[in-house]
């Protein structure tokens, strides 16, 4: 196949190298072909040097790239993809910790270049992790807050299956004792993404109203006075008189997803799946405090410090009405 900018084929390129030889002036057969004489006289030297394998198309792509990512960073930006499974923005705050600073677009032709820039191209069976979304934003903070409850293992003190492996002695006696559960009670902003978590014994009614008068306190310390709206599921924790009451304090509507459409409360199950992703499973953790202790430090980070897509690569206090508090658990 012929190359898109190509002026002639390998056939006629050997034809104008043919006229050149029988001792006609170049100029005069570069013209008659419609070629520049530069062009000719390039050609003539390959079919001179190399014969007709001289003439073939040939890559336009430079032989170096004095200014291309080193590849050293190249590798860091596939290890941190494959690793966290996050996207040019996030790579890019990823790579400012590592003490590179790599623009975002520079980022995205990597991956394309080592064609890991979707998202099935690193799961492990090559399903695309991606799911249909239509997008909203509602104009002001506090106009709808997102709440959701996340369910999740306790870990056994010494580590679960994680760290000692599926079918060990301490997953067997991790069965065995049924640590049981803990509960992942979030509450996301949907205008600013600020989001607030705890960490509570279940989801009992009583107690995701005790949450929501606790993140109502904390979204007032950012700069939201007022929460005109909550999107909820249908649990039965919100269909409880305690969190009816507990939002009539707050005077906020209460609204619920369609039932078994959880996307319908997507930007807090977006957020669970971000959880996940870097704190809840980032690492192997040998105790549930272990855990528990590290949300707070990686709420800061994502509230303060993380870059977000959806908000143009700035983090979620961007958005807030009032300067950052120091303390985000207080």
């Amino acid at each position: 196949m012929t190359h898109r900018n190509a002026p002639l084929t390998p056939e006629g390129r050997r034809r104008a190298c043919l006229e050149v030889d029988r001792g006609r002036p170049i100029c005069h057969v570069a013209s008659e072909f419609q070629i520049a004489r530069q062009t000719l006289g390039k050609w003539h030297a390959r079919w001179a040097a190399e014969g007709e394998s001289g003439l073939e198309d040939r890559s336009s792509r430079p032989c170096s790239s004095p200014r291309q990512t080193p590849v050293e960073v190249e590798d860091l930006i596939e290890k941190l993809r494959r690793e966290h499974k996050v996207g040019p923005v996030q790579l890019a705050g990823k790579l400012r910790e590592h003490g590179h600073e790599v623009p975002i677009s520079t980022i995205h032709r990597v991956l394309v270049r080592r064609g890991i820039n979707r998202l099935r191209d690193i799961a492990p069976d090559g399903e695309d992790l991606r799911e249909p979304v239509r997008r909203y934003e509602w104009a002001r903070p506090g106009d709808m807050v997102h709440v959701d409850v996340k369910k999740v293992g306790r870990i056994p003190d010494g580590g679960g299956w994680r760290v000692h492996g599926r079918g060990s002695a301490q997953d067997l006696a991790a069965r065995r004792q049924r640590v049981g559960y803990v509960y992942l009670h979030s509450a996301t902003d949907d205008h600013s993404r600020l989001t607030y978590t705890e960490e509570l014994a279940d989801e009992r009614g009583a107690t995701a109203a005790g949450f929501w008068q606790r993140a109502v306190k904390w979204f007032r310390r950012h700069g939201i006075r007022r929460i005109r709206r909550v999107l909820t599921d249908n649990g039965s924790c919100y269909r409880s008189w305690a969190f009816a009451a507990a939002l009539a304090g707050s005077k906020t509507r209460h609204k619920r997803t369609r039932p078994y459409r959880p996307q319908t409360n997507g930007k807090v199950e977006r957020y669970h799946r971000t959880m996940a992703a870097e704190w809840l499973y980032a690492r192997a953790w040998t105790s549930n405090e272990q855990r528990r202790q590290a949300l707070h430090a990686w709420l800061e980070h994502y509230n303060y410090h993380r870059p977000h897509s959806s908000l143009g690569g700035r983090p979620p206090i961007s958005r807030a009405t009032r300067p950052a508090v120091t303390n985000l658990a207080a």
